[in-house]
Formats: C-alpha cells, structure tokens, sequence
C-alpha cells in the first residue's frame, strides 16, 4: 500500500462507523503490512474487528489506551453507544492503560498508537512520527 500509517479519529460517529467487517479487514491488512495503525478517543473502534497475523484480535496482549467507561459516562452516552470501548478492548485481550478522565493518555505498542481521549490527540501524534521513524 501507499501510505506508511493510517490516524482513526475519535467522536461518537465512529462507536457505529467503525466496528464493522471492511474497518476491521482494512486495519488487519494495515498490521500485517507492518504500517503504524492509530487511533484516538473512540477511533480505537477501528480495532475491534481486526485481527494480527496469527488470527487473534490485533489488540491482544498489547498495550491500549481508549475513551474509558467513566468519561463515557460523564458525558452520559452510556446507553447510546452499541458497547462500551474499554470494556469491549478488555474482552478482546488489551492491556489497557488509562489516566483520571480528559488527561492526556496516549501509548505505542510497537506500530499501534492509541489515545484515551481528545486531550490525548497530540501525544497520539508524536508517537506516530516515532513510530514511524523507529
């Protein structure tokens, strides 16, 4: 492919945008092409679906950073989003890392960059441009 990275956005268009068989199928291809795969807030909805070279979910075992179930709730769309994101990661396998609500919180894993929250956006950024000169 001609891209080296692809930055999934967050807002809560994603929490139905995203989660579906062609994101997820992109995101898997991206992974296995060894490109940086990012993502910000709820943009880690991009990674439910994709899976790693050996067929698990591609956040398995990795380091993650997502919109948390609290600020979910501080912003009161818990009953609106079809899953909740740190749950839904918990239950794929990711280790996930989270801050006290709306501070910065971003994590490299190797070539996947997530952020928790909008607060985190710059940080996902610079890990990004280190990822991708590592």
């Amino acid at each position: 492919a001609s891209f080296d990275a692809v930055f999934f956005a967050g807002g809560h268009g994603t929490c139905v945008d995203f989660p579906t068989d062609v994101v997820g199928d992109f995101v898997t291809k991206a992974a296995a092409a060894d490109k940086v795969v990012a993502a910000v807030c709820h943009g880690p909805m991009s990674l439910v679906k994709a899976r790693g070279k050996d067929g698990e979910p591609l956040v398995k075992g990795k380091q993650v950073a997502v919109f948390t179930d609290v600020e979910e709730g501080q912003v009161s769309l818990t009953d609106k989003v079809p899953f909740l994101l740190e749950q839904k990661m918990k239950e794929l396998g990711a280790n996930i890392k989270t801050a006290d609500p709306w501070n910065d919180n971003a994590v490299r894993d190797g070539k996947l960059v997530t952020g928790q929250n909008p607060q985190s956006s710059v940080s996902v950024a610079k890990l990004v441009v280190e990822a991708l000169t590592a």
